[in-house]
């Protein structure tokens, strides 16, 4: 699967308002065939800041993504409301969910 975690820094003006600004992006990419979660966090330390995790399935996933009408519509209208180029990794990782996290596994 392709993973992708972004760390995007909204205009101050905007950042109550962005999951609002960004919704019919997020709608749309999560109606996407390919696309395992679209996910939104905002930071504990910079009410401005907002992380989103994304996973595709594969790389045919990811290249409907980038070349679908939303994401080129998401290109024309939510850089007006960012402070600055959001920040990305992107890897291509094995499965397709989410593994456990042993360290803090949960006693049955």
């Amino acid at each position: 699967m392709i993973f992708i975690a972004a760390r995007f820094r909204i205009k101050p003006e905007y950042a109550e308002d962005w999951p609002v600004i960004s919704g019919p992006f997020t709608e749309a990419t999560r109606a996407e065939p390919g696309n395992l979660w679209f996910d939104w966090a905002r930071s504990l330390d910079d009410p401005n800041e907002y992380f989103l995790l994304e996973a595709f399935a594969d790389d045919d996933a990811g290249a409907a993504h980038v070349t679908s009408a939303h994401f080129k519509q998401a290109q024309a209208d939510l850089p007006r409301h960012l402070a600055e180029t959001p920040r990305i990794v992107n890897t291509n990782v094995p499965g397709t969910e989410w593994s456990e996290l042993g360290e803090l596994a949960v006693a049955d």
